[in-house]
């Protein structure tokens, strides 16, 4: 019988304990129709950011599509606006192909001390670059995006000056 009313009093106490806590629950996630909405704004403004952070462009080489997640800054969205190009992309060091635009673009340059397969950046504030080996550097640029699959880049782009098409996505 003890064993009984021990085991009652406490099953009494842990469901005594669970009501309370899905109150507390109930109480900390309802929100007025209006915080609802505001919370719904505010997820919707961070998912169009992450959008507009991760928005791509196409080039295409020989034929072959690549695409190019873009920086989220001005040099990016200036170099958007300016497509469709058609560039006779010049070879140079037998890692990277460039051009010198008839524009200029906003620059931001670092130093950025390693240049990957597949970065796109600008050199100065009109030569546009894309490389298709890894390498160190001392050099500064402003990044504008990465090649997204990089894979067969460097056969694309071939050994000597190559047509590349940049256009929006």
């Amino acid at each position: 019988m003890k064993r009984i009313i021990i085991t009652l009093l406490l099953l009494s106490v842990l469901l005594t304990a669970c009501a309370k806590g899905e109150a507390k629950t109930a109480q900390s996630t309802s929100q007025s129709p209006e915080k609802q909405s505001e919370a719904l704004t505010k997820e919707e403004t961070e998912e169009v950011t992450d959008k507009e952070a991760e928005s791509k462009m196409k080039i295409t080489v020989n034929g072959k599509e690549f695409y190019i997640i873009k920086e989220n800054n001005e040099t990016a969205q200036a170099l958007s606006q300016a497509l469709p190009l058609s560039l006779e992309m010049n070879e140079l060091h037998g890692n990277e192909k460039y051009y010198y635009l008839d524009f200029t673009l906003p620059e931001n340059a670092e130093n950025v001390k390693k240049v990957n397969k597949g970065d796109v950046m600008l050199f100065g504030d009109s030569c546009l670059v894309i490389f298709y080996k890894s390498f160190n550097t001392s050099y500064s640029y402003t990044r504008i995006g990465k090649i997204e699959n990089a894979d067969g880049l460097e056969e694309a782009l071939g050994g000597g000056n190559v047509k590349i098409e940049f256009s929006p996505e």
